[in-house]
């Protein structure tokens, strides 16, 4: 196999703690070299071995893929009369997504297949090389098996997120909407599931329903993730960690009870930063999080209702302004922190053995993905070692459309 070389790094972050104490593993001068769709070496550009192929970073930043651990990216519609309503004052509500759900159904799978693409493709161009795909705008036992279908042919992470709302036809019949969710849809989704979600909040499920929802996924295999006090405080949080939760997403209402059995637990709190902007919620307080030793993870929640964003670097500049991370904490968070809500470890690093994730910036370091905000600051991508974006050219590789997380 062909072999090659990234030379001439000035910044590398490689999020594998050192000796000194940097846990975000920053090497300068550095160089990195892959084999076989993997991370072969990693040490000093003076000390590096020969490649078949030499690239040269010419003093600028190499940082792992960016790991989205929450998207929703299979959806019809839009909902952009809905975010100007809230710009003029009118508050987010989670029943909204009906209408996302009727534009979803009226569509066909080419049409969702080819939407999907295109996200995915503009995740690509800005650093984005595994996502994470929900159901949750279909609600009937064909559509949300459909979706969680189309999402598998582009990502293993996918979630099955029946339990979103409670659709128009079940209005005033939660409890036997959710039977119908840990039936029948269940065991249509299941098969191409990963991840089983419940979106826990006023609005749309109750603490009670959540619980059923989630031991029903679990016993079909699948592991839990929770929507949780996105809307207000509330006991979701305890429930993802009982269950032993992947993940935790959202998390903009939080007491201090919450984040200590967070923290005490193997659950990540996922946080999405462009909820808060497009909601004009508060933001969540990422320091008050991470001194507490919780582990955080940063996620672009892409969906027409509450963040219609696929621009990670734009919530990494919303988290450090915002959110009161540092520059490095919030690149770890949207690398090694989503594939720990992922539970992978073979991604979101530069080191031997992990996937060839790499993306090269037309920035000598980090902290100009929040220094400029809005600068296309991704000059290169490779997915697997392979180059599936140049921002020169716009090239993509042949066989590479799309972030696809193997």
């Amino acid at each position: 196999m062909t072999t090659m070389l990234i030379t001439n790094i000035g910044e590398l972050t490689t999020n594998v703690g050192s000796p000194d104490g940097d846990r975000f593993g920053t090497l300068h001068d550095a160089a990195v070299l892959v084999d076989g769709g993997r991370i072969a070496w990693v040490g000093s550009a003076d000390a590096a071995p020969g490649a078949d192929e030499i690239v040269h970073a010419g003093g600028r930043a190499v940082i792992p893929g960016f790991v989205d651990s929450h998207s929703h990216l299979v959806f019809g519609g839009d909902r952009a009369a809905e975010f100007e309503a809230r710009m003029a004052g009118q508050k987010y509500a989670a029943g909204g997504i009906r209408s996302t759900v009727a534009a979803t159904r009226a569509a066909s799978d080419d049409e969702l297949r080819a939407r999907l693409r295109g996200f995915l493709d503009e995740m690509l161009a800005q650093g984005t090389t595994t996502v994470e795909i929900k159901s949750g705008y279909g609600l009937s036992v064909a559509d949300e098996e459909r979706l969680v279908r189309l999402a598998a042919e582009v990502t293993p992470e996918v979630t099955f997120l029946g339990a979103h709302v409670v659709p128009a036809e079940y209005a005033d019949r939660a409890d036997d909407y959710v039977d119908l969710v840990t039936g029948p849809m269940l065991d249509a989704c299941a098969p191409h599931s990963k991840w089983v979600d419940v979106f826990c909040e006023t609005g749309a499920f109750s603490v009670e329903q959540s619980r059923r929802v989630l031991e029903a996924g679990v016993a079909k295999g699948l592991t839990p993730r929770l929507h949780a006090s996105q809307l207000g405080p509330g006991d979701g949080v305890r429930l993802a960690v009982e269950l032993g939760a992947a993940s935790i997403d959202h998390g903009t209402y939080l007491t201090d009870d919450d984040i200590a059995a967070i923290a005490a637990s193997d659950t990540v709190l996922t946080l999405l930063p462009g909820v808060e902007f497009s909601t004009r919620q508060p933001y969540p307080d990422a320091r008050r999080l991470i001194d507490a030793g919780v582990t955080v993870a940063l996620a672009c929640d892409t969906n027409p209702g509450s963040s219609f964003t696929s621009s990670m670097p734009f919530c990494i500049a919303i988290a450090v302004r915002d959110m009161g991370m540092t520059p490095a904490e919030a690149v770890w968070a949207a690398t090694a922190g989503g594939a720990r809500a992922l539970r992978r470890d073979d991604v979101g690093v530069i080191t031997v053995g992990a996937r060839a994730d790499l993306v090269l910036l037309t920035a000598p370091t980090r902290i100009h993905l929040a220094y400029r905000p809005g600068v296309p600051l991704v000059d290169q991508v490779w997915k697997d070692g392979v180059a599936v974006f140049a921002a020169a050219s716009k090239a993509r590789g042949a066989e590479n459309h799309g972030p696809v997380a193997r």
